[in-house]
Formats: structure tokens, C-alpha cells, sequence
């Protein structure tokens, strides 16, 4: 009989509890590795989730809902975000359940920012164009031609009739 009261009480001391939540039974996200990795290498990395470090390096990662993102900073380039994808495979009797990173490495390749080098700048120059010597005149256009001569004085026009 004490054992039929002893659980009345405890169910009724839950039932009027209402801060009690199924909460407590979930699992928490499982944490993963992911290595981060930039060209050049030196990069400062920082997840959207807060890790960061400077690469190449790797951080444990409480997998989200959704993806994250990974932004590389490095002194004379560009930053670059990157995109990772949250993968769950729920597992089965046979296999547990994982969680995955596409990509994973996540690696960045940095472009460098301002003017770019002296060896590229002068092969963005324009052409130069040949120099005539001194006392010569341009090749007269070919007879024919459906443009008139601008050196030479219009034609007079024909009367029409």
C-alpha cells in the first residue's frame, strides 16, 4: 500500500509541475571537426557559428540546423566567405546516425586586393602603335574603297537630271 501512495504522490507532485519538459531527453547537437585551410596559408578563419583560428587549422564544431558559412581575412586580399552544408545521415539498426561538412576541408583561395603587380600592369598597357618616319604620308586607301579619302578634296556633285 505505501508503494501505491509513494507513486500517486510522485505523479501528482509531476503533473502540477509545469516547468517538467521532454527537452531534457534530447540529445545535444553531435560536435564535429572541420579543417579550414586558405591560399596563402596564415588566413584568419571564422565560422558564423564563432570559432575561428588561423590557418591551416581545424575546430570543433557543434553541427547547426542548417549550414554555416567561413570567413577568411588576411592583410593585402580580399576576404572570401565560404558556404558548408550540414549533412545528417539518421543511421539505422545496422549504421548510427552522422553528421557530415560539405566541403570539409573548407579551403579558400585569397585574391590579393589594390593595383595588381608591375609585370601585370605593364601587360594591361595598350599596344603602341608603329611610328611613321618623318616626310612620309600614310598609305593612300585602296582604289575602291566605300570611304572617301580624307586628304582629299570632295568631289564635285553631278547635276542631277
Amino acid at each position: 500500500m505505501r508503494r501505491v501512495i509513494a507513486i500517486a504522490v510522485a505523479g501528482a507532485s509531476l503533473a502540477g509541475c509545469s516547468s517538467f519538459s521532454l527537452d531534457a531527453f534530447k540529445s545535444t547537437p553531435p560536435t564535429v571537426q572541420i579543417q579550414l585551410d586558405s591560399v596563402p596559408t596564415g588566413a584568419d578563419a571564422r565560422t558564423s557559428l564563432g570559432q575561428s583560428c588561423k590557418t591551416p587549422c581545424s575546430v570543433a564544431v557543434a553541427a547547426p540546423d542548417t549550414g554555416f558559412s567561413v570567413t577568411y581575412t588576411l592583410n593585402r586580399f580580399q576576404p572570401a566567405t565560404i558556404p558548408v552544408q550540414v549533412i545528417r545521415n539518421p543511421g539505422d539498426f545496422s549504421s548510427p546516425a552522422s553528421t557530415t561538412f560539405d566541403p570539409n576541408p573548407v579551403v579558400a583561395e585569397l585574391q590579393p586586393a589594390g593595383p595588381p603587380p608591375k609585370a601585370a600592369r605593364k601587360r594591361m598597357l595598350k599596344p603602341k602603335k608603329p611610328k611613321t618616319p618623318k616626310g612620309t604620308a600614310a598609305a593612300p586607301e585602296p582604289a575602291g574603297s566605300p570611304f572617301p579619302d580624307a586628304s582629299q578634296p570632295p568631289a564635285p556633285a553631278t547635276p542631277s537630271r
